[in-house]
């Protein structure tokens, strides 16, 4: 009885992730075609690189939802923490680039009040969809959907930054402000790349019918992501 009780759990559980990734892949989809049409218009390089982020919170989102679309989602965890990590590496590399050359080349980025107002929105909606996929991910045991929501919490940081440039730029006229939120993004996706890369962190097996109060379930001295004590 005990078994079957963890196995409709652990049903459950894919379900509610299943369906976080879909409401995720919805928002960042709408989210990217504003942010890159707004961010090329006024050629700013921080919320261009806002725009392809959540492009790539789509990647990583599909790459967690082709994972629980099979019957033994475990067996498909590292490719799917492979895209997640690429995801992050490329964000990387394609935002220092820009943020070089706007500060070596001279274009100052104009003032986006649909930039300003996409990104205000994100501050809010981001951490609730990390948040709630979090915590399915630790109380299932994945790594992978656990990264997906760390590149979720990723994009409120970088909307918080994004949303600091864009309005010192459009009130103060600081528009260096704008390609070193974008340097200071990369970085981060430098350091939660490398995190998924690495992502096994996860207990296994998992311990769905353990106490509440120690957290997702795993076993005594597990420190990783899916853990209360993780990182």
């Amino acid at each position: 009885m005990e078994l079957t009780g963890s196995a409709d759990r652990r049903a459950v559980l894919r379900r509610r992730i299943r369906l976080l990734v879909a409401a995720t892949i919805t928002y960042n989809a709408i989210e990217a075609i504003i942010a890159l049409s707004a961010g090329t218009i006024a050629s700013s390089v921080a919320l261009i690189g806002f725009g392809l982020d959540s492009v790539i919170e789509v990647s990583s989102a599909a790459a967690v939802a082709w994972q629980f679309s099979g019957p033994d989602p475990e067996r498909r965890e590292r490719v799917a923490l492979r895209v997640i990590a690429g995801s992050f590496f490329a964000l990387a590399v394609y935002v220092t680039v820009e943020a070089l050359r706007t500060v070596f080349g001279g274009d100052e980025p104009e003032r986006s009040t649909v930039g300003i107002a996409l990104v205000a929105v994100s501050v809010v909606v981001m951490p609730i969809l990390s948040w709630a996929q979090r915590r399915a991910g630790r109380e299932l045991g994945s790594a992978s959907a656990v990264a997906d929501s760390r590149q979720t919490l990723l994009c409120t940081y970088l909307s918080a930054g994004v949303l600091a440039g864009l309005v010192l730029n459009a009130a103060l006229g600081w528009w260096w402000a704008d390609p070193l939120v974008a340097l200071g993004l990369a970085l981060v996706a430098v350091r939660e790349g490398r995190e998924a890369w690495r992502g096994d962190g996860c207990c296994a097996p998992l311990l769905l019918d353990a106490d509440p109060a120690d957290g997702c379930g795993c076993a005594a001295g597990c420190t990783g992501p899916c853990c209360v004590g993780g990182p």
